[in-house]
Protein backbone atom coordinates (compact mmCIF):
# COMPACT_ATOMS: atom_id res chain seq x y z
CA UNK A 1 0.00 0.00 0.00
CA UNK A 2 1.13 3.58 -0.72
CA UNK A 3 1.34 4.95 2.84
CA UNK A 4 2.27 8.49 1.80
CA UNK A 5 -0.65 8.89 -0.59
CA UNK A 6 -3.22 7.25 1.71
CA UNK A 7 -1.92 9.23 4.69
CA UNK A 8 -2.52 12.50 2.81
CA UNK A 9 -6.05 11.45 1.86
CA UNK A 10 -6.78 10.44 5.47
CA UNK A 11 -5.45 13.81 6.64
CA UNK A 12 -7.61 15.69 4.12
CA UNK A 13 -10.69 13.83 5.30
CA UNK A 14 -9.92 14.61 8.94
CA UNK A 15 -9.12 18.27 8.18
CA UNK A 16 -12.28 19.11 6.24
CA UNK A 17 -14.54 17.02 8.48
CA UNK A 18 -13.17 18.90 11.50
CA UNK A 19 -13.71 22.25 9.77
CA UNK A 20 -17.35 21.31 9.27
CA UNK A 21 -17.99 19.63 12.63
CA UNK A 22 -16.51 22.54 14.61
CA UNK A 23 -19.59 24.45 13.50
CA UNK A 24 -21.59 22.18 15.82
CA UNK A 25 -18.86 21.71 18.44
CA UNK A 26 -20.70 19.91 21.28
CA UNK A 27 -19.02 21.82 24.11
CA UNK A 28 -19.45 25.36 22.79
CA UNK A 29 -21.34 26.29 19.63
CA UNK A 30 -24.03 23.57 19.47
CA UNK A 31 -25.31 24.19 23.05
CA UNK A 32 -25.52 27.92 22.29
CA UNK A 33 -27.42 27.31 19.02
CA UNK A 34 -29.98 25.12 20.79
CA UNK A 35 -30.09 27.58 23.69
CA UNK A 36 -31.13 30.24 21.17
CA UNK A 37 -34.35 28.31 20.43
CA UNK A 38 -35.03 26.89 23.91
CA UNK A 39 -33.94 27.56 27.50
CA UNK A 40 -34.40 23.90 28.49
CA UNK A 41 -30.97 22.40 29.34
CA UNK A 42 -32.37 18.86 29.03
CA UNK A 43 -33.18 19.51 25.36
CA UNK A 44 -29.64 20.82 24.92
CA UNK A 45 -28.37 17.52 26.35
CA UNK A 46 -30.58 15.57 23.94
CA UNK A 47 -29.24 17.42 20.88
CA UNK A 48 -25.62 17.07 22.00
CA UNK A 49 -26.21 13.33 22.43
CA UNK A 50 -27.95 13.14 19.07
CA UNK A 51 -24.94 14.63 17.26
CA UNK A 52 -22.86 11.50 17.81
CA UNK A 53 -25.21 9.04 19.49
CA UNK A 54 -27.75 8.28 16.77
CA UNK A 55 -25.66 5.39 15.52
CA UNK A 56 -25.91 2.90 18.38
CA UNK A 57 -27.85 -0.15 17.19
CA UNK A 58 -27.16 0.40 13.52
CA UNK A 59 -23.47 -0.45 13.94
CA UNK A 60 -24.22 -4.08 14.67
CA UNK A 61 -26.49 -4.19 11.62
CA UNK A 62 -23.68 -2.67 9.54
CA UNK A 63 -21.23 -5.25 10.91
CA UNK A 64 -23.66 -8.08 10.02
CA UNK A 65 -23.25 -7.19 6.36
CA UNK A 66 -19.67 -5.83 6.50
CA UNK A 67 -18.19 -9.13 7.71
CA UNK A 68 -18.82 -10.53 4.22
CA UNK A 69 -17.56 -7.50 2.26
CA UNK A 70 -14.35 -7.91 0.30
CA UNK A 71 -14.41 -4.11 -0.10
CA UNK A 72 -16.09 -1.56 2.19
CA UNK A 73 -15.27 1.65 0.28
CA UNK A 74 -18.26 1.61 -2.15
CA UNK A 75 -20.64 1.58 0.83
CA UNK A 76 -18.63 4.23 2.68
CA UNK A 77 -19.00 6.62 -0.27
CA UNK A 78 -22.81 6.34 -0.04
CA UNK A 79 -22.64 7.17 3.66
CA UNK A 80 -20.52 10.24 2.89
CA UNK A 81 -23.18 11.53 0.45
CA UNK A 82 -26.01 11.16 2.99
CA UNK A 83 -24.01 12.97 5.68
CA UNK A 84 -23.15 15.97 3.49
CA UNK A 85 -26.76 16.40 2.29
CA UNK A 86 -28.28 16.14 5.78
CA UNK A 87 -25.74 18.63 7.21
CA UNK A 88 -26.57 21.15 4.47
CA UNK A 89 -30.32 20.74 5.07
CA UNK A 90 -29.88 21.64 8.76
CA UNK A 91 -28.57 25.04 7.66
CA UNK A 92 -31.33 25.40 5.09
CA UNK A 93 -33.98 24.69 7.75
CA UNK A 94 -32.53 27.25 10.17
CA UNK A 95 -32.35 29.84 7.36
CA UNK A 96 -35.94 29.53 6.14
CA UNK A 97 -37.72 28.80 9.46
CA UNK A 98 -35.48 30.14 12.22
CA UNK A 99 -37.16 32.39 14.78
CA UNK A 100 -40.48 32.33 12.93
CA UNK A 101 -41.23 28.97 14.53
CA UNK A 102 -38.54 27.87 17.04
CA UNK A 103 -40.27 24.54 17.71
CA UNK A 104 -40.40 23.63 14.02
CA UNK A 105 -36.76 24.72 13.64
CA UNK A 106 -35.73 22.35 16.43
CA UNK A 107 -37.74 19.51 14.83
CA UNK A 108 -36.05 20.05 11.44
CA UNK A 109 -32.68 20.39 13.16
CA UNK A 110 -33.25 17.20 15.16
CA UNK A 111 -34.47 15.19 12.15
CA UNK A 112 -31.48 15.91 9.92
CA UNK A 113 -29.06 15.72 12.84
CA UNK A 114 -30.41 12.22 13.51
CA UNK A 115 -29.94 11.23 9.84
CA UNK A 116 -26.40 12.63 9.94
CA UNK A 117 -25.60 10.70 13.11
CA UNK A 118 -27.51 7.52 12.14
CA UNK A 119 -25.60 7.21 8.86
CA UNK A 120 -22.35 7.50 10.81
CA UNK A 121 -23.17 4.13 12.39
CA UNK A 122 -22.66 2.47 9.02
CA UNK A 123 -19.79 4.80 8.16
CA UNK A 124 -17.77 4.06 11.30
CA UNK A 125 -17.75 0.30 10.60
CA UNK A 126 -16.75 0.79 6.96
CA UNK A 127 -14.18 3.46 7.87
CA UNK A 128 -12.53 1.25 10.51
CA UNK A 129 -12.40 -1.66 8.07
CA UNK A 130 -10.66 0.49 5.43
CA UNK A 131 -8.20 1.87 8.01
CA UNK A 132 -7.32 -1.61 9.29
CA UNK A 133 -6.68 -2.87 5.74
CA UNK A 134 -4.80 0.14 4.37
CA UNK A 135 -2.45 0.82 7.33
CA UNK A 136 -0.47 -1.59 9.50
CA UNK A 137 -0.10 -1.44 13.31
CA UNK A 138 2.65 1.20 13.37
CA UNK A 139 1.26 3.23 10.48
CA UNK A 140 -2.23 3.49 12.03
CA UNK A 141 -1.03 5.30 15.13
CA UNK A 142 1.01 7.72 13.04
CA UNK A 143 -1.63 8.42 10.41
CA UNK A 144 -4.34 8.88 13.08
CA UNK A 145 -2.08 11.32 14.96
CA UNK A 146 -1.41 13.14 11.66
CA UNK A 147 -5.14 13.15 10.89
CA UNK A 148 -6.04 14.51 14.31
CA UNK A 149 -3.21 17.08 14.18
CA UNK A 150 -4.54 18.56 10.94
CA UNK A 151 -8.12 18.14 12.15
CA UNK A 152 -7.16 20.31 15.13
CA UNK A 153 -5.58 22.81 12.74
CA UNK A 154 -8.78 22.84 10.69
CA UNK A 155 -10.85 23.35 13.82
CA UNK A 156 -8.66 26.29 14.86
CA UNK A 157 -9.28 27.93 11.49
CA UNK A 158 -12.96 27.04 11.68
CA UNK A 159 -13.21 28.37 15.24
CA UNK A 160 -11.83 31.72 14.12
CA UNK A 161 -14.21 31.86 11.16
CA UNK A 162 -17.13 30.82 13.39
CA UNK A 163 -16.23 33.56 15.87
CA UNK A 164 -16.23 36.12 13.02
CA UNK A 165 -19.56 34.89 11.59
CA UNK A 166 -21.21 34.88 15.03
CA UNK A 167 -19.99 38.43 15.65
CA UNK A 168 -20.85 39.87 12.21
CA UNK A 169 -24.23 38.24 11.54
CA UNK A 170 -27.24 38.05 13.82
CA UNK A 171 -28.65 34.68 14.92
CA UNK A 172 -30.20 32.50 13.60
CA UNK A 173 -29.01 33.49 10.11
CA UNK A 174 -25.39 33.20 11.28
CA UNK A 175 -26.02 29.60 12.36
CA UNK A 176 -27.55 28.77 8.97
CA UNK A 177 -24.55 30.19 7.08
CA UNK A 178 -22.18 28.12 9.21
CA UNK A 179 -23.94 24.84 8.42
CA UNK A 180 -24.39 25.40 4.69
CA UNK A 181 -20.81 26.54 4.04
CA UNK A 182 -19.34 23.77 6.17
CA UNK A 183 -21.34 21.11 4.27
CA UNK A 184 -19.56 22.11 1.07
CA UNK A 185 -16.17 21.95 2.81
CA UNK A 186 -17.04 18.57 4.36
CA UNK A 187 -17.60 17.10 0.89
CA UNK A 188 -14.01 17.91 -0.16
CA UNK A 189 -12.53 15.68 2.54
CA UNK A 190 -14.99 12.89 1.86
CA UNK A 191 -14.16 12.89 -1.85
CA UNK A 192 -10.45 12.67 -0.97
CA UNK A 193 -10.87 9.70 1.39
CA UNK A 194 -13.30 8.02 -1.00
CA UNK A 195 -10.54 7.89 -3.64
CA UNK A 196 -8.33 5.57 -1.54
CA UNK A 197 -7.65 2.27 -3.32
CA UNK A 198 -8.80 -0.38 -0.88
CA UNK A 199 -7.27 -3.89 -1.08
CA UNK A 200 -9.53 -6.92 -1.38
CA UNK A 201 -10.08 -8.77 1.89
CA UNK A 202 -9.68 -12.52 1.51
CA UNK A 203 -10.29 -13.68 5.10
CA UNK A 204 -14.02 -13.07 5.49
CA UNK A 205 -16.75 -14.72 7.56
CA UNK A 206 -19.78 -16.46 6.15
CA UNK A 207 -22.84 -14.39 6.98
CA UNK A 208 -25.32 -15.95 9.43
CA UNK A 209 -28.77 -16.98 8.21
CA UNK A 210 -30.39 -13.96 9.88
CA UNK A 211 -29.42 -10.93 11.92
CA UNK A 212 -30.78 -12.36 15.17
CA UNK A 213 -28.36 -15.28 14.93
CA UNK A 214 -25.61 -12.74 14.24
CA UNK A 215 -26.53 -10.78 17.40
CA UNK A 216 -26.41 -14.02 19.38
CA UNK A 217 -22.97 -14.93 18.01
CA UNK A 218 -21.65 -11.40 18.57
CA UNK A 219 -22.53 -11.48 22.23
CA UNK A 220 -21.02 -14.97 22.53
CA UNK A 221 -17.75 -13.38 21.36
CA UNK A 222 -18.20 -10.69 24.01
CA UNK A 223 -18.96 -13.21 26.74
CA UNK A 224 -15.94 -15.39 25.93
CA UNK A 225 -13.34 -12.64 25.40
CA UNK A 226 -12.33 -11.11 28.76
CA UNK A 227 -9.91 -8.70 27.09
CA UNK A 228 -12.75 -7.33 24.98
CA UNK A 229 -14.92 -6.87 28.08
CA UNK A 230 -12.26 -4.82 29.89
CA UNK A 231 -11.53 -2.84 26.72
CA UNK A 232 -15.21 -1.93 26.31
CA UNK A 233 -15.62 -0.91 29.96
CA UNK A 234 -12.53 1.29 29.78
CA UNK A 235 -13.87 2.95 26.63
CA UNK A 236 -17.41 3.33 27.96
CA UNK A 237 -16.26 5.18 31.09
CA UNK A 238 -13.98 7.37 28.97
CA UNK A 239 -17.22 9.02 27.78
CA UNK A 240 -18.08 10.04 31.37
CA UNK A 241 -16.96 13.57 30.53
CA UNK A 242 -20.18 13.85 28.49
CA UNK A 243 -22.21 14.13 31.71
CA UNK A 244 -20.98 17.71 32.12
CA UNK A 245 -19.09 18.66 28.94
CA UNK A 246 -21.94 20.42 27.06
CA UNK A 247 -22.94 22.47 30.11
CA UNK A 248 -19.58 24.03 30.93
CA UNK A 249 -20.14 26.67 28.23
CA UNK A 250 -23.58 27.46 29.70
CA UNK A 251 -21.98 27.97 33.14
CA UNK A 252 -19.33 30.18 31.50
CA UNK A 253 -22.12 32.24 29.93
CA UNK A 254 -23.58 32.79 33.41
CA UNK A 255 -20.30 33.55 35.21
CA UNK A 256 -18.17 35.55 32.74
CA UNK A 257 -18.85 37.95 29.86
CA UNK A 258 -19.15 35.62 26.87
CA UNK A 259 -18.68 37.26 23.45
CA UNK A 260 -18.78 35.68 20.00
CA UNK A 261 -15.02 36.01 19.78
CA UNK A 262 -14.52 34.33 23.16
CA UNK A 263 -16.74 31.41 22.09
CA UNK A 264 -14.59 31.02 18.98
CA UNK A 265 -11.54 31.38 21.25
CA UNK A 266 -12.65 28.44 23.41
CA UNK A 267 -12.98 26.32 20.27
CA UNK A 268 -9.54 27.46 19.10
CA UNK A 269 -7.90 26.73 22.47
CA UNK A 270 -9.45 23.25 22.53
CA UNK A 271 -8.08 22.54 19.08
CA UNK A 272 -4.65 23.93 19.96
CA UNK A 273 -4.68 21.38 22.78
CA UNK A 274 -5.62 18.70 20.25
CA UNK A 275 -2.87 19.84 17.90
CA UNK A 276 -0.16 19.79 20.59
CA UNK A 277 -1.49 16.54 22.04
CA UNK A 278 -1.29 14.71 18.72
CA UNK A 279 2.36 15.65 18.30
CA UNK A 280 2.95 13.92 21.64
CA UNK A 281 0.68 10.93 20.89
CA UNK A 282 2.51 10.38 17.61
CA UNK A 283 5.82 10.20 19.48
CA UNK A 284 4.72 7.53 21.97
CA UNK A 285 2.60 5.38 19.60
CA UNK A 286 2.17 2.38 19.68
CA UNK A 287 2.17 2.58 23.52
CA UNK A 288 -1.61 2.78 23.41
CA UNK A 289 -2.30 1.82 27.04
CA UNK A 290 -0.02 4.65 28.17
CA UNK A 291 -1.88 7.08 25.89
CA UNK A 292 -5.19 5.88 27.36
CA UNK A 293 -4.11 6.43 30.99
CA UNK A 294 -2.57 9.86 30.33
CA UNK A 295 -5.78 10.93 28.58
CA UNK A 296 -7.84 9.95 31.62
CA UNK A 297 -5.54 12.03 33.83
CA UNK A 298 -5.87 15.09 31.60
CA UNK A 299 -9.68 14.94 31.46
CA UNK A 300 -9.87 14.55 35.25
CA UNK A 301 -7.62 17.61 35.68
CA UNK A 302 -9.83 19.64 33.33
CA UNK A 303 -12.93 19.05 35.45
CA UNK A 304 -11.07 19.86 38.65
CA UNK A 305 -10.30 23.31 37.21
CA UNK A 306 -13.95 24.18 36.49
CA UNK A 307 -15.08 22.61 39.77
CA UNK A 308 -13.02 25.05 41.83
CA UNK A 309 -12.56 28.09 39.58
CA UNK A 310 -15.06 30.13 37.52
CA UNK A 311 -12.81 32.56 35.68
CA UNK A 312 -11.70 32.89 32.04
CA UNK A 313 -8.32 31.22 32.57
CA UNK A 314 -9.99 28.17 34.20
CA UNK A 315 -12.34 27.73 31.23
CA UNK A 316 -9.44 28.17 28.79
CA UNK A 317 -7.44 25.48 30.63
CA UNK A 318 -10.50 23.23 30.65
CA UNK A 319 -10.95 23.35 26.88
CA UNK A 320 -7.19 23.05 26.29
CA UNK A 321 -6.89 19.86 28.37
CA UNK A 322 -10.08 18.41 26.87
CA UNK A 323 -8.60 18.88 23.40
CA UNK A 324 -5.54 16.83 24.31
CA UNK A 325 -7.37 14.10 26.25
CA UNK A 326 -10.24 13.45 23.84
CA UNK A 327 -7.89 12.80 20.92
CA UNK A 328 -5.83 10.49 23.13
CA UNK A 329 -8.95 8.41 23.72
CA UNK A 330 -9.62 8.22 19.98
CA UNK A 331 -6.13 7.00 19.09
CA UNK A 332 -5.75 4.50 21.93
CA UNK A 333 -9.28 3.09 21.87
CA UNK A 334 -9.27 2.15 18.21
CA UNK A 335 -5.75 0.71 18.16
CA UNK A 336 -6.12 -1.30 21.38
CA UNK A 337 -9.19 -2.93 19.86
CA UNK A 338 -7.41 -3.79 16.61
CA UNK A 339 -4.73 -5.58 18.63
CA UNK A 340 -7.20 -8.03 20.21
CA UNK A 341 -9.63 -8.46 17.28
CA UNK A 342 -9.12 -11.48 14.94
CA UNK A 343 -9.17 -10.34 11.30
CA UNK A 344 -12.33 -12.22 10.32
CA UNK A 345 -14.18 -10.95 13.41
CA UNK A 346 -12.87 -7.37 13.22
CA UNK A 347 -16.12 -5.72 12.03
CA UNK A 348 -18.00 -7.53 14.81
CA UNK A 349 -15.51 -6.45 17.48
CA UNK A 350 -15.59 -2.85 16.22
CA UNK A 351 -19.40 -2.88 16.22
CA UNK A 352 -19.57 -4.36 19.73
CA UNK A 353 -17.22 -1.74 21.14
CA UNK A 354 -18.80 1.17 19.28
CA UNK A 355 -22.32 -0.04 19.97
CA UNK A 356 -21.92 -0.51 23.73
CA UNK A 357 -19.66 2.49 24.34
CA UNK A 358 -21.99 4.72 22.31
CA UNK A 359 -24.25 4.64 25.37
CA UNK A 360 -21.74 7.13 26.75
CA UNK A 361 -22.68 9.61 24.04
CA UNK A 362 -26.07 9.92 25.76
CA UNK A 363 -24.58 10.73 29.17
CA UNK A 364 -25.38 14.41 28.59
CA UNK A 365 -29.11 13.61 28.94
CA UNK A 366 -28.89 12.39 32.58
CA UNK A 367 -26.29 15.14 32.98
CA UNK A 368 -28.97 17.69 32.13
CA UNK A 369 -31.32 16.21 34.74
CA UNK A 370 -28.56 16.22 37.38
CA UNK A 371 -27.81 19.86 36.57
CA UNK A 372 -31.48 20.81 36.88
CA UNK A 373 -31.86 19.02 40.22
CA UNK A 374 -28.50 19.47 41.95
CA UNK A 375 -26.42 22.13 40.18
CA UNK A 376 -22.97 22.28 38.64
CA UNK A 377 -20.91 21.19 41.68
CA UNK A 378 -22.69 17.84 42.08
CA UNK A 379 -22.64 17.30 38.31
CA UNK A 380 -18.85 17.81 38.19
CA UNK A 381 -18.27 15.56 41.21
CA UNK A 382 -20.29 12.72 39.63
CA UNK A 383 -18.37 13.18 36.36
CA UNK A 384 -15.02 12.98 38.19
CA UNK A 385 -16.11 9.84 40.09
CA UNK A 386 -17.12 8.10 36.83
CA UNK A 387 -13.80 9.03 35.21
CA UNK A 388 -11.95 7.48 38.17
CA UNK A 389 -13.83 4.21 37.59
CA UNK A 390 -12.76 4.35 33.95
CA UNK A 391 -9.14 4.90 34.99
CA UNK A 392 -9.33 1.69 37.05
CA UNK A 393 -10.47 -0.35 34.03
CA UNK A 394 -7.94 1.33 31.72
CA UNK A 395 -5.18 0.32 34.12
CA UNK A 396 -6.28 -3.35 33.78
CA UNK A 397 -5.75 -3.32 30.00
CA UNK A 398 -2.81 -5.22 28.57
CA UNK A 399 -0.11 -3.32 26.66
Amino acid sequence: MNYKENNIKNIMHGFFLAVAMTIAEPSTILPLIIHHFTQNVIIIGVFVSLLRGGAILVQLIAAFYAQTFKKAMPYLRRVFAVRVISWFLIGLGIYFVGDKNPTLTLIIFGLFLFIFSFSAGFGSIYFMEVMAKVFNKHQRGKTMANRQFFAALGSIISGGVAGWVLSEFTPPKSYAYLFMISAVLMSIGMIAFGSIKEPIKENIREKEENIFLFFKNAFVFLKEDKLLQIQILAMLFSYSYMFAFPFVIIQAKNTIHLTGWLIGGFVTVQMIGSLIGNLFWKKIAPQYKKIFLISYGLILSAFLFVLFFHIKIAYLLFFFLMGIGKDGFKISGMNLLFEIAPEDKRPVYVALQNNITSIGLFFSIPGGFILELAGYKILYLITIFMLLIGTYFANKLKN
